[in-house]
């Protein structure tokens, strides 16, 4: 019985060894021009909670460094508290992977003008919102023109307005799917599917997963898809 007992501490502690691991580190450092004093934060959901990994108090010089253990690739937030009772443009989205990250900014225009340098996943994000933001526009253009109050529109021109908006989220919708499929080798395509077309039809959704690599299908967003597709089939 002795036995088994020190036998079975032995494999647990492998198993955390092994648990332990599978984490890598990243490193989070850059410049925050013209700071010169506030509370850095560096944040990232756990399950649905926003948590803080590391944070750093700055006071008369914008240069940080922070660090966060990864089990896979995910996004992360740097929040900023200027402590000046503003949370209005204070905290940067960016695509979290093992290795040295560089953000650089300003403080008064900390979310709008960063520069993310160091995550091919975090490029991959930015080449897919250029796009999106490009459908977005046309949206909010046709918005515009419907509520113009100087004009007065039919009906056959409300309609062309409506298919015309149809038409544009739906080929947003194409234009998504068609880039999680073509980048099944990033982590940036799981995280499509699940927070940008989840609501696609199904057999979109399969094929993406389907053509994940095996490190992207083992990811935080990978395994995630894999939940969401096993939850439509119990519909």
């Amino acid at each position: 019985m002795r036995k088994f007992l020190v036998l079975f501490c032995i494999a647990i502690v492998i198993i955390s060894c092994q648990e332990e691991s599978k984490k890598e580190t990243m490193t989070v450092s850059g410049n925050i021009k013209g700071l010169k004093k506030g509370v850095l934060y560096l944040q990232h959901l756990n399950d649905t909670i926003l948590t803080t990994v590391d944070s750093l108090e700055i006071s008369g010089d914008g240069n940080y460094s922070l660090k966060a253990e990864l089990e896979s690739p995910e996004f992360y937030y740097l929040y900023l508290n200027k402590k000046d009772n503003n949370d209005i443009n204070d905290r940067i989205t960016f695509f979290a992977e093992p290795g040295a990250i560089t953000i650089n900014t300003s403080w008064n225009t900390f979310d709008t003008n960063a520069t993310i340098e160091g995550s091919a996943t975090q490029k991959k994000w930015e080449e897919y919102q250029e796009t999106m933001s490009q459908f977005n526009k046309k949206d909010l253009e046709i918005l515009q023109y419907a509520n113009n109050s100087e004009l007065e529109l039919s009906t056959t021109e409300v309609d062309s307005l409506i298919k015309l908006n149809e038409k544009n989220v739906l080929r947003s919708y194409l234009y998504a799917l068609n880039f999680a499929l073509n980048n099944t080798d990033s982590y940036i395509a799981p995280y499509i599917a699940l927070n940008e077309v989840a609501d696609a039809n199904k057999i979109y959704l399969d094929s993406i997963a389907n053509s994940l690599t095996p490190n992207v299908a083992d990811s935080k967003y990978g395994k995630a898809l894999s939940k969401h597709l096993e939850s439509l089939d119990k519909k």
